[in-house]
């Protein structure tokens, strides 16, 4: 028996260490693509669009003529609020869909 206590341990431990730093930069290389990466998001029937990245930053909202109504700003408010939230709530998704395809679904406790 080999060093270790496993036969031909240390040949399988390089293999392994060598699979465990191609999928690290595949992670890497993947989230910072995603971090570009848009997705959109609408509240009120499309009234209020907000588009956000993976990297969760606003890029645009736009708001239709008739979502502005000024006796009734709250409203305006909360749609964007949910269009906001839905957006960040899609870009979280699309990471960690497109992550869980690299780490075969392994959870590696919110690394990413």
């Amino acid at each position: 028996m080999a060093k270790g206590g496993f036969p031909g341990g240390g040949m399988n431990m390089q293999n392994m260490m060598k699979q465990a730093q191609q999928m690290q930069q595949k992670m890497q290389q993947m989230q910072q693509e995603l971090e570009e990466r848009e997705v959109e998001a609408t509240a009120g029937g499309g009234v209020v669009k907000v588009v956000a990245t993976g990297g969760k930053v606003v890029k645009s909202i736009e708001i239709k003529e008739e979502a502005v109504d000024p006796d009734d700003v709250e409203m305006l408010q909360d749609l964007i609020i949910a269009a906001v939230n839905e957006a960040l709530t899609k870009a979280d998704e699309m990471v960690q869909g497109e992550m869980s395809k690299i780490t075969g679904g392994m959870n590696l406790g919110g690394l990413f």
